[in-house]
């Protein structure tokens, strides 16, 4: 049978409330009767009920930790670290997929239903009306990988796409090829749109250079793949951005199919540095987005807003940097 309550108090000595007030963060109790409840637990394996916790509390410590691109691999190393980092915090995640959701209600709802302290949207592709949906119904949020602005409605932890679109031209322009694209992920996410008007922004300084744009159905290996054999059907680029890495090898897929050498042949440029772009075969020059510190700024915010509710919105932006591997030609 299971140990209850009742049990450490008995062995302790003390009353079920003192236990209960051990186990309770923030609750008063003396020293001494902390440590003869602490030692009675420990003798008989008992471990407080989070649950029945939050009754008292009134906090589950619950954090929704909700996306929509379950297909990208990256997310993989997304949830890893985001589930660690809330589990280091004394909080518990609950994962929950939008692939399939449009209507941000829909979710606020879902999410209530467990009684969740806050949510966390880790998503460049959902539409920012999801947070929005989350802040409006006073339900604390983070937008993870959400769209950099100066007066953001809801906190938000991420990149600058714009800048990484600039950064990517820039690139390609100082290896001196000729013709250059984009090839984004969705047309509908602001990811896609941000990167795709930054690089358009940049390539304008050199109106010599032509420049062509196209989007693929989604983030993830297949529509990459697609998207680039279809232009390698017509007359491609001599490189491009893909706005992912995994449209990128999705991209060197297709250019292996037609016998193109990477980098010698057509150049091609990532973004996110997820670990796949260094596995040896596919050696990915790429843009290096900071996930490791976006993911600890993010659960840094949750655990503000769960002491100050009403602090003011924020936006966190973190810096990128160009990781050369062996996708793009050296610099002259």
């Amino acid at each position: 049978m299971s140990v209850t309550l009742k049990d450490v108090a008995a062995l302790a000595g003390v009353s079920r409330s003192a236990v209960s007030r051990t186990f309770t963060e923030g609750a008063s109790v003396s020293a001494k009767t902390r440590s003869k409840v602490e030692k009675a637990a420990r003798e008989l394996g008992y471990s407080p009920n989070a649950l029945a916790s939050s009754l008292t509390t009134g906090r589950t410590k619950l954090i929704g930790l909700i996306s929509n691109n379950f297909h990208n691999p990256i997310f993989l190393e997304v949830f890893d670290q985001f589930t660690r980092a809330l589990q280091e915090r004394g909080l518990r995640p609950l994962i929950v997929n939008l692939t399939d959701e449009t209507e941000p209600a829909n979710s606020v709802r879902m999410l209530r239903q467990y009684s969740v302290d806050a949510v966390i949207v880790a998503s460049s592709t959902l539409r920012p009306s999801f947070a929005k949906a989350f802040h409006d119904a006073g339900v604390p949020v983070v937008h993870t990988f959400g769209r950099s602005a100066t007066s953001p409605e809801v906190h938000v932890v991420g990149i600058d796409n714009v800048e990484c679109g600039r950064m990517a031209a820039r690139e390609l322009v100082a290896r001196g090829y000729a013709s250059v694209g984009y090839l984004g992920g969705p047309q509908d996410a602001t990811s896609s749109l941000d990167r795709q008007r930054g690089f358009i922004e940049e390539m304008a300084n050199h109106p010599q250079i032509p420049v062509n744009h196209s989007f693929a159905g989604a983030y993830s290996f297949e529509a990459g793949r697609a998207e680039m054999l279809r232009l390698l059907a017509g007359d491609p680029a001599q490189a491009y951005f893909c706005g992912d890495d995994i449209l990128s090898i999705g991209a060197l897929s297709a250019l292996a199919d037609h016998g193109l050498k990477p980098g010698t042949d057509i150049g091609i440029i990532g973004l996110n540095d997820m670990e796949m772009s260094r596995w040896e075969y596919i050696n990915l020059t790429t843009i290096h987005q900071p996930i490791k510190q976006i993911i600890t700024s993010s659960v840094d915010l949750v655990e503000e807003m769960l002491k100050t509710p009403d602090r003011y919105p924020e936006a966190r932006i973190f810096p990128c940097r160009v990781v050369e591997r062996g996708t793009l030609r050296p610099r002259p």
